[in-house]
């Protein structure tokens, strides 16, 4: 399939891009012939970016791997499965779950890609729970002249070849750890104080703790506790349980959620918060993220409540959530423990942009790392310094992609040099 790419869709409605062309291949080798006789290629994932990172710029070609035959070969005895690039996390999820295993975490929208949701450091929540990223255990990668590369755990470029913003090649399938199958109780509270908020605890009082506010007044409107069934009863003293099904984003559909009240579900059906057959979060939004040291939490929230009538026009929700250190060179969970603000706003990137300015004004003194795929105003030299390993990912993208093929003007200018 071949059209402009202006043509395609993406969850930023205010995104478009400005490739040559875009192309759907539909085998492998299609997919290598695209690559090879390319000038500049980058990949589309499932649209799911708020930003440019996935614009080859004028002149170059966009690829989607959705068109590829889905593949989900699942080793039970190895406990692994590979799982091609286009493949969404609710297609492998069922796959995965049906042969009696289950991957340790998901992030909240089971709508979004596999390969792209690694590439640029997305995650669930949970005190031990690492990045999606921290389940993989090998990468193959069509490279710039249209060979395959694989590069597993025990490869010393491992660390920068999963989070890799897509500037190493086409990730055209992955391999992943999992567990045993498992099931999962979800419920809700409403009305927790930011006063005297001892976050270490809520956050580890179950396997998922998930904060929602608006910042209209101090405090979280609701708590989303997701415990799993096969480990200790959840104890949460500091908010009321919530009488009836909730929405993150104030007035849209319960029903578009996974399951609340404390019924037991499998696992792929209570850790992400929307349900796949349905809109996930309102469907007209923007989103920021930011990851900070897990133990400026408390600090870093106190710091955007001092900012909350800035925040009150344009936002539709914030979550606060927990994410276990990973390794991961370009990850903002980098050898860290993080706490991560996330914001989803108004689709009004006027109004939008001078407010995320604002929350990085406030929360610049606790180091915050942006999500990559999503919008921030934080200038490419003071994020060079918050990623020590940056100088290696540089490196290792120049030995793979010699010409630079699958960078563009948002990778060249985040790692410089």
């Amino acid at each position: 399939m071949t059209k402009s790419a202006r043509t395609v869709t993406n969850w930023a409605r205010n995104i478009t891009y400005t490739a040559a062309e875009f192309h759907r291949p539909d085998t492998l080798d299609a997919l290598r012939a695209l690559v090879a006789g390319s000038a500049r290629v980058r990949m589309l994932g499932s649209g799911h970016s708020f930003n440019t990172l996935a614009d080859p710029g004028p002149g170059g070609v966009l690829l989607s791997l959705a068109g590829l035959p889905p593949v989900t070969d699942v080793d039970t005895a190895a406990r692994t499965v590979r799982v091609s690039g286009g493949v969404r996390y609710a297609e492998l999820a069922r796959a995965v779950h049906a042969r009696g295993l289950a991957l340790p975490n998901m992030a909240s929208l089971p709508h979004i890609s596999v390969a792209g949701s690694v590439a640029t450091g997305t995650h669930g929540s949970g005190v031990a729970n690492g990045p999606l990223a921290a389940a993989v255990r090998e990468v193959e990668l069509v490279t710039a002249d249209g060979t395959t590369v694989t590069i597993g755990r025990d490869d010393p470029r491992f660390d920068g070849a999963v989070t890799s913003l897509g500037a190493l090649g086409a990730v055209t399938a992955l391999t992943l750890g999992l567990e045993p199958a498992y099931e999962v109780e979800q419920y809700v509270f409403t009305e927790l104080p930011l006063a005297g908020l001892d976050f270490p605890a809520v956050a580890a009082s179950a396997y998922s703790v998930s904060l929602f506010t608006d910042w209209r007044e101090p405090g979280f409107r609701q708590v989303w506790v997701k415990r799993r069934t096969d480990q200790a009863e959840v104890d949460f003293p500091w908010a009321a349980p919530a009488t009836r099904a909730m929405h993150p984003v104030p007035g849209m559909p319960a029903e578009n959620c996974t399951g609340q009240s404390g019924v037991p579900g499998p696992w792929h059906e209570r850790l992400p918060h929307f349900r796949a057959e349905f809109t996930p979060s309102s469907g007209d939004e923007l989103q920021s993220e930011y990851l900070l040291p897990r133990e400026a939490a408390v600090d870093a929230l106190h710091a955007l409540d001092a900012v909350r009538p800035a925040l009150a026009g344009v936002l539709q929700t914030c979550e606060v959530r927990t994410v276990a250190a990973d390794r991961q060179w370009l990850s903002p969970a980098h050898a860290r423990d993080s706490v991560a603000l996330h914001f989803t706003w108004t689709a009004d990137t006027a109004a939008v942009l001078p407010v995320v300015g604002r929350v990085e004004d406030a929360l610049d003194a606790f180091g915050p790392r942006p999500h990559w795929g999503k919008v921030f105003r934080t200038p490419a030299p003071v994020l060079r310094r918050r990623y020590p390993r940056l100088d290696d990912f540089r490196k290792l993208a120049e030995t793979l992609d010699l010409t630079g093929k699958f960078s563009n003007a948002f990778v060249r200018e985040i790692l410089g040099g």
